[in-house]
């Protein structure tokens, strides 16, 4: 049987710090003002925090279930289609995402480079006080 976004709002809500709220004028549900998911405009898809790995993995074993569009290419969010997807499984990927906001915030105040995703940490550089003057 399809899940609605009443179920949706009972696994989401029955998680540790989940509240609930809008972004981007859907129903959405975040951790400590962090989003974890929100409702798509289309009314059967969710938007879900995930990792870039995470989604390619899922998207490569259930492409009927999940997807992106060309806007979330670059970002790690993955849709989930709720007329496909079986409510364990979106309880355990609603989970994960929890727990990566959880572990986003517990690491606010460590340097940016130590946040960044491996390979733009490998981009990354710190200017010297001369180049930030200098523009």
């Amino acid at each position: 049987m399809p899940l609605t976004f009443k179920d949706v709002r009972k696994i989401a809500l029955s998680l540790e710090n989940v509240e609930e709220g809008t972004s981007y004028g859907t129903p959405a549900f975040k951790v400590h003002d962090k989003l974890l998911a929100r409702l798509r405009e289309d009314g059967d898809s969710l938007v879900v925090g995930t990792t870039f790995e995470e989604h390619e993995e899922m998207m490569a074993a259930e492409p009927e279930t999940y997807y992106i569009t060309d806007h979330y290419v670059k970002y790690p969010w993955v849709l989930v289609r709720l007329s496909r997807v079986h409510s364990d499984s979106l309880r355990d990927l609603l989970s994960r995402a929890r727990e990566a906001s959880t572990n986003i915030l517990a690491t606010a105040g460590r340097p940016i480079a130590a946040r960044m995703r491996p390979r733009a940490r490998l981009r990354a550089r710190v200017l010297t006080s001369e180049e930030v003057a200098n523009g």
